[in-house]
């Protein structure tokens, strides 16, 4: 018996509508499956335990093996920060991971409009509404502090890392070091040569970025402003000091000790608070200059934890509290620099968490 019933063809609108149905369900299946996959990171901590986007944000970062992923309350969004050239090296670890962890947090480094990047020029931009949150590797000082009361919101500083302050001076340069107060005498005008420390007859250039821009602050007892002398002279940028002391011989310079250690062109010299004890800031032995850079110096984090080494700086993220979204990225930078993940790039960067 033959099958005598016939295919009714479908109209050409019927057809449309149909594939149509089938690219919709197929679009719907792609996104959820890329939410899901968006998602899944965020969700999944240490072999399978759930995390709840309320669990406290202290909590969070105390736990052993602490990461980007276990940090709650990171805003989305794209945010501006700026500040010191010392945390470079923290940044180009930090940022990287951050970008592949924590996708939904895009940062970008901002230069200040006119002078030189620092830490003062990175606060001043936060406090003329220009970055979301700044790095530092100085404390706020208290005209800061009264400019953002003015403007209606407070600053605050959250240390993250200790780094010390090492003196580089020309590689010709005879000199077994100096002690903490020789070198306020010779920022401040006092001591004019070298002779007058031990050293060769031979005039001292005391070389400083601007106050107000300065990443480093060298005595904490007074504003820099008042604490340098008529003699020093100014330079844009610690690559520019370094530059000119390697060319100059009766050149000096401070400096962040992550910056200064490992040049090949200039030395560091030891310091002491007093003269029968100086501390160098690298490991010894010293690697002599000729081979450098197939060898680097490196900084002697033991006496900056043991505090042997005489002169360090703090690196403070600041943070505006204002309520708004830049309070809540700037508290959720320090957050994911204080987790064991964070700790250990500050470590890779050569400073101490």
């Amino acid at each position: 018996m033959k099958n005598t019933s016939k295919k009714i063809p479908l109209s050409k609108d019927a057809q449309q509508m149909i594939r149509g149905l089938i690219f919709g369900e197929l679009i719907t299946i792609v996104i959820i499956g890329g939410l899901w996959l968006w998602l899944r990171p965020r969700l999944w901590v240490n072999n399978g335990t759930f995390s709840s986007s309320g669990q406290d944000a202290n909590t969070a970062s105390s736990t052993a093996n602490s990461n980007f992923q276990t940090v709650t309350d990171v805003p989305i969004g794209a945010f501006k920060y700026g500040g010191s050239t010392t945390w470079a090296p923290i940044r180009q670890l930090v940022d990287s991971y951050i970008q592949n962890t924590r996708p939904e947090l895009q940062l970008q480094y901002v230069d200040p409009p006119n002078g030189s990047p620092g830490s003062g020029a990175g606060i001043k931009m936060l406090l003329d509404g220009k970055l979301d949150f700044a790095e530092s590797s100085r404390p706020l000082t208290d005209e800061e502090y009264a400019i953002a009361k003015q403007r209606g919101f407070t600053l605050e500083q959250r240390e993250i890392a200790t780094d010390g302050v090492a003196v580089a001076v020309n590689q010709a340069l005879n000199l077994p070091g100096l002690t903490v107060e020789q070198l306020k005498q010779i920022y401040s005008g006092q001591i004019t040569n070298f002779k007058q420390v031990d050293g060769p007859d031979l005039a001292i250039i005391p070389l400083s970025q601007q106050p107000e821009n300065a990443d480093t602050v060298l005595f904490s007892d007074k504003p820099l402003k008042q604490a340098l002398g008529s003699n020093v002279q100014y330079v844009y940028s610690t690559t520019e000091a370094l530059r000119r002391v390697s060319k100059t011989p009766g050149a000096v310079y401070y400096g962040s000790a992550r910056s200064v250690v490992p040049q090949c062109t200039v030395k560091a010299l030891p310091l002491g608070r007093v003269s029968t004890q100086l501390i160098s800031p690298y490991r010894e032995p010293l690697i002599p200059s000729n081979q450098c850079p197939q060898k680097r110096n490196q900084v002697n984090t033991e006496v900056l934890n043991n505090d042997s080494y005489p002169i360090k700086s703090k690196l403070f993220v600041i943070v505006k509290k204002n309520k708004g979204r830049e309070e809540k990225v700037g508290e959720a930078y320090t957050r994911l620099l204080l987790t064991d993940q964070g700790k250990k790039a500050i470590a890779q960067a050569g400073f101490i968490p």
